[in-house]
């Protein structure tokens, strides 16, 4: 696949720059840490090369300099909050991101619970913590929080919230998910760092939007399209234009918030000139490593296309708004995009009208597309998996990967003993019949090898996925589309 960014320039521009900062602030930068620490894969479907793991492996790298703090809201937990991409709770993904970091020799500080008012399943969250030997802090609201900022910078506002002991000069405040207090926290970190004679900074991490392209570059609009629920818009920092005349990209929110940002900053360290627009405030190197613009253009508009096929989707199941669905339409009629300009869409629609069923598609490497469609024993995304790692396996298409008596057991048993409503095999039962094959099949075995070739590639289904089939695609590393269509009549989906 064709590469347009240079992960190794950006890593090495990020912490240049934010070395930079650290120093600018005598020694001592809370930064507040935007997006996913791991498995940035939107990131890497617009800007192919990047590593969808680059920021933690930049802080693996300033290691030695860092600590985290994890920041979570009380509400969130309370209302069992889940991430959409993992399907576990935002509590949960604390206590993993925790483990996984301190795996890899990075420093975890403690997690800070913001929004506290008494909420049952924060304590009970808190409890844990301490339990494991996880230090914890609680923030409440504070009165009057943004608008009255003689209270926030106050004994009263930030100075009620107990300090948080930082050893390292760059503390890094990240939480699962948006909303969960990370700039109060940091804000209140300044504050106390303050009253201690300590002249500490902030800063915010975030990859997008790239405030250095155009506005309506097709990597700015995919986050445009990507925050759809959250209703984001890129606008140009008028505060930055005004200051040094020179345009950039940043969003509503933190244009919206600069003001009060910056004020609460000014009254803490008495600099009216700490930032003077949220582009400063930015540690943001990623546009100076697109090395391949017109590659990271296509990448952006297919980015687009896919996540019109979720909010439709979304939309179809109740999950998501019509508001939603028609922002990226929008979006996409900006830049003359279609749902059908992704090369496996009508081929999964012929396949299902050939054939009578649902069918799906996936594009190769090399530009090819395989079909396959549900049958009596196995489901259309089933069918498509196989056919798909046969052609990269230069299998012939005819040859039997699993024996027909080894699936129809399969299917009695989840149907007749396990209670399943499902009348076909899905993709993680035909996965787990080929593995036994493969142990006596050398046909089998060449084709389970071509299984971590999926990652990266694109698939479309002629109707929405049941979450098995839906989740075990995404494992497998598939980009995946599906037209908002039923499967079936029922209600129960």
């Amino acid at each position: 696949m064709k590469i347009g960014f240079d992960n190794n320039e950006y890593i090495r521009r990020q912490k240049e720059h934010i070395q930079e900062r650290i120093s600018k602030f005598q020694g001592k930068l809370y930064l507040e840490f935007g997006g996913k620490l791991f498995d940035d894969y939107h990131a890497a479907r617009v800007l192919p090369g990047f590593d969808v793991n680059g920021k933690i492996r930049l802080l693996y790298e300033m290691r030695q300099d860092a600590e985290i703090i994890f920041c979570v809201s009380a509400d969130d937990i309370e209302k069992t909050k889940v991430r959409a991409d993992l399907g576990i709770s935002y509590d949960m993904d604390v206590l993993r991101l925790i483990d996984d970091i301190t795996a890899m020799g990075i420093p975890v500080n403690s997690v800070v619970i913001t929004r506290y008012t008494g909420q049952a399943a924060a304590d009970a969250f808190a409890r844990k913590l301490t339990s494991r030997g996880v230090k914890n802090y609680i923030h409440r609201p504070i009165a009057g929080y943004p608008a009255n900022v003689n209270y926030i910078c106050s004994d009263e506002g930030y100075g009620a919230n107990p300090y948080i002991e930082t050893t390292k000069p760059l503390v890094v405040v990240t939480a699962p998910g948006p909303g969960s207090g990370k700039l109060a926290t940091c804000l209140s970190q300044v504050y106390h760092e303050q009253r201690r004679g300590v002249m500490a900074g902030y800063a915010k991490f975030e990859t997008f939007p790239i405030w250095n392209i155009p506005l309506k570059h097709p990597v700015n609009l995919a986050y445009e399209a990507a925050t759809a629920d959250l209703n984001d818009v890129n606008m140009i920092d008028s505060f930055h234009l005004e200051a040094y005349g020179e345009t950039t990209v940043n969003y509503n929110r933190d244009i919206e918030a600069f003001p009060i940002v910056k004020t609460i900053l000014t009254k803490i360290t008495g600099d009216e000139n700490f930032y003077r627009s949220p582009t400063d405030m930015g540690v943001n190197m990623a546009g100076y490593a697109i090395c391949d613009d017109e590659v990271v253009r296509e990448a952006a508009s297919q980015e687009i296309i896919r996540r019109y096929y979720k909010a439709a989707c979304d939309y179809k199941q109740g999950k998501g708004s019509k508001a939603a669905r028609e922002k990226i339409e929008l979006i996409m009629q900006q830049l003359n995009l279609r749902p059908e300009d992704r090369e496996c869409v009508l081929p999964a629609r012929e396949c299902r009208e050939k054939n009578d069923a649902a069918a799906a598609a996936i594009q190769l490497e090399d530009g090819t597309i395989v079909t396959g469609h549900a049958s009596d024993l196995m489901s259309a995304s089933s069918a498509a998996v196989l056919n798909a790692i046969k052609v990269m396996a230069n299998i012939d298409h005819e040859a039997l990967l699993i024996r027909p008596e080894i699936l129809e057991p399969i299917l009695k048993l989840k149907i007749n003993i396990l209670g399943s409503r499902s009348s076909v095999l899905k993709v993680d039962d035909v996965l787990a019949a080929l593995s036994i094959a493969a142990a006596t099949n050398q046909t089998a075995a060449r084709a389970m090898e071509q299984l971590t070739k999926l990652r990266d590639l694109d698939m479309h289904s002629s109707q929405m996925l049941h979450n098995g089939d839906e989740g075990t695609l995404r494992k497998l590393g598939l980009r995946l589309t599906c037209d908002p269509e039923y499967p079936s009549k029922d209600l129960y989906f």
